[in-house]
């Protein structure tokens, strides 16, 4: 079973240039924010989608190339696997061949309404975005 990437096109706006004239690197964090959430809505059933929310726990971002206003850049995003309540992501923010940006990311999900710990069911893990979450036998 695979995971499904997800792809999420980034407009670069005069607000995200800083004073060396190329985009802040607290942008990316929220480009990665948009994409993983955008993933959720995209990909998980609508009544998953209201029912639950996210919050971020940690990002681990190694910067690699500026990015320039006008760019056309896109953060590619996978689900890595699921522990708990706990998603971890891969992020990948590109322009063309270029890579701009990786980040690793750890997040929460959340009851909408309690905000308590949520767990995702093995059932939408599994159909929705290619996640097996049983655990590992002894012998694997």
């Amino acid at each position: 079973m695979s995971a499904k990437p997800f792809s999420f096109p980034i407009k670069v706006i005069p607000a995200d240039i800083d004073f060396m004239g190329h985009v802040n690197n607290a942008r990316y964090l929220n480009w990665v924010q948009d994409t993983v959430l955008a993933h959720w809505q995209k990909l998980a059933p609508a009544e998953e989608v209201a029912s639950k929310a996210w919050v971020a726990l940690k990002h681990e971002i190694t910067y690699r190339k500026p990015a320039f206003l006008h760019d056309d850049v896109i953060a590619e995003t996978v689900l890595e696997r699921i522990k708990g309540a706990r998603s971890f992501y891969n992020t990948v923010i590109r322009r063309g061949e270029d890579v701009l940006a990786e980040v690793k990311s750890m997040w929460c999900c959340l009851d909408a309404k309690s905000h308590m710990p949520a767990r995702i069911s093995r059932e939408v893990a599994r159909d929705y975005f290619g996640i097996d979450t049983r655990k590992p036998s002894p012998d694997a």
